[in-house]
């Protein structure tokens, strides 16, 4: 199977990523590189970037960047754990966010993710569990559907 790339992957995704925005840059099984660009809608009643938006930029590409790596073997991945620390808060610019895969076991998968500003601080960091499981028949191995990553 060939690999999709991140463009591939930008252009097929839906439901909720789409609607807050995420943007994945680059991936592999070992790190992977997305973006938010924030606005209005993504901001708490303070101003600051809504916590549901780090925890939701962290599982989706840690979940998507293990099922990708994993669906060869008839597998299939979701989130199990996420634990997000706020260190200091991104009101404007650009969410940042870099995944580094820390274990790669055969039922779970585990990642921290850094967040950063534009001006680089980091501003984030969460610890990402992922659960690894048996394809059901018929399943759909990844959220953005496999036949649409393969055109």
């Amino acid at each position: 199977m060939a690999t999709a790339s991140a463009e591939q992957i930008n252009a097929a995704m839906r439901g909720f990523d789409r609607l807050y925005g995420l943007e994945l840059l680059a991936y592999s099984d070992t790190e992977v590189r997305a973006q938010v660009q924030v606005r209005e809608e993504l901001l708490q009643p303070a101003g600051l970037v809504h916590g549901g938006v780090y925890a939701s930029i962290a599982e989706s590409m840690t979940s998507l960047a293990t099922a990708l790596a994993v669906m060869a073997e008839g597998d299939m991945a979701m989130g199990l754990s996420n634990n997000t620390s706020f260190l200091r808060p991104i009101t404007e610019g650009v969410v940042h966010a870099v995944a580094t895969r820390v274990h790669r076991g055969r039922t779970t998968w585990v990642w921290d993710v850094r967040f950063s500003d534009d001006a680089e601080h980091t501003c984030a960091v969460t610890r990402m569990t992922i659960a690894v499981r048996p394809l059901p028949p018929g399943a759909d191995p990844i959220p953005l559907g496999a036949e649409e990553l393969a055109a």
